[in-house]
């Protein structure tokens, strides 16, 4: 029985026919300063408790969603694969025992874990999509990151990884860093595609004011002349990428022809476990603390550690509903009608004709996919809503376990 649930929960997945599943792991062994996600320095015994915590929540939620297929399942960090010796497969095996699942699994990893051994582990629990959190290959650029390895040690993680039956390999590589040229940008896509690696992720890096990297560097949103640095940057990467067989699968990933993509939650509404865990169910959105401790204690109790919640009109839903599908790059027109009873072009036909007008997509009854242009101003967009929106919120999370209100 789903205990101290909120009301909203039951009413968010009522029509709901399918979900997708984010599992958030926290524990990294340092901590980059760059990083605004929800982490906190490894140690065995808090794994331990964390991995207990887990079982309970999945208990928790497994008559509410009962026989409803999972078609996505995520797992991100922190650095999911400190813990692949320390309670991941009992993790797996539970979820795997209580929910419907009809997917494989898409799992974040540090090039530091992939040993062969480890590399093992992944594919005998059942992980077919891998990304590595590459971010760089020069190594000045790794020292400047606090990355724990050199160019040489990563490009040998890659090549083991590549050699292993995964279905799609991706690497995270950074743009836009401190003193960073368009050439090294291109250098980096370069050695990637030659390493053999299935998908590239690219993408600017953030200056969270929460961050060391953001209290260092910074955290004001990029001004016109970095504005045109970035492009730049990523241009060349499009050059490359597309020359060398890979199509652009979402705002910031380009994946090789005749290659799933590496995504995270790909279904529009999922539910999320762990400490940060945030849920979408229709008509509400809600996150879990972010204190790892006060997750562990309110499951402890029996307890969803639910924090934050707020509740979504159906036009907050149709904007994010098209937001996270224009970030896909491209949909149909006829899954908005599915999802809300009414036709896109009554919504958003205006909307369309402009980014039309503007180059930013190309248009027709059906279909609308962005242009390299568009993907790019969305990259734009994306960066100042992360910091002046996102950021607020976990930043407020981040300090308080409990928050009251987080304000935008």
């Amino acid at each position: 029985m789903l205990e101290h649930r909120l009301p909203q929960i039951d009413r968010g997945l009522n029509n709901v026919d399918e979900l997708g599943l984010y599992l958030h792991l926290p524990f990294c062994r340092q901590i980059c300063p760059y990083c605004p996600y929800n982490k906190t320095l490894y140690r065995p015994e808090l794994a331990e408790r964390y991995r207990r915590a887990v079982l309970t929540e999945i208990d928790l939620y497994a008559d509410v969603v009962g026989d409803r297929p999972v078609s996505s399942f995520y797992i991100g960090g922190g650095t999911p694969t400190t813990m692949l010796s320390h309670g991941l497969g009992t993790i797996l095996k539970h979820i795997h025992d209580t929910f419907n699942m009809r997917c494989s699994i898409h799992m974040e990893s540090h090039p530091n874990d992939l040993t062969d051994d480890a590399l093992s582990m992944l594919v005998d629990l059942g992980v077919e999509h891998l990304s590595i959190g590459v971010e760089a290959l020069q190594d000045h650029h790794l020292r400047a990151l606090r990355r724990p390895y050199t160019v040489e040690q990563v490009t040998e993680t890659l090549q083991r990884a590549v050699a292993r039956p995964f279905r799609c390999v991706n690497a995270d590589m950074m743009f836009a860093l401190p003193g960073q040229t368009v050439s090294e940008v291109a250098q980096t896509g370069s050695m990637l595609v030659d390493l053999g690696v299935d998908q590239i992720a690219a993408y600017p890096v953030f200056t969270f004011p929460h961050t060391t990297w953001g209290q260092t560097n910074g955290s004001a949103t990029p001004g016109h002349l970095e504005v045109l640095r970035r492009r730049r940057m990523l241009s060349s990467l499009e050059s490359l990428l597309y020359n060398t067989g890979f199509r652009r699968t979402s705002v910031w990933a380009f994946t090789r022809d005749q290659v799933p993509a590496y995504c995270s939650v790909t279904v529009p509404l999922y539910l999320g476990l762990g400490a940060s865990g945030g849920s979408y169910l229709r008509d509400v959105f809600y996150l879990n603390t972010f204190s790892v401790p006060a997750y562990i204690r309110s499951l402890e109790r029996g307890q969803l550690p639910i924090a934050l919640t707020v509740e979504l009109s159906e036009k907050m839903q149709m904007a994010g509903w098209l937001y996270w599908r224009l970030y896909e790059t491209h949909f149909r027109k006829s899954a908005f009608p599915e999802r809300f009873g009414v036709p896109f072009d009554h919504e958003y036909g205006r909307l369309m004709r402009v980014l039309s007008a503007l180059g930013l997509a190309r248009v027709d009854d059906e279909r609308v996919e962005l242009t390299d242009t568009g993907a790019y101003w969305l990259h734009v967009f994306q960066d100042f809503f992360s910091i002046d929106g996102v950021g607020r919120i976990w930043a407020e999370a981040m300090d308080t376990p409990w928050p009251r209100q987080a304000v935008l």
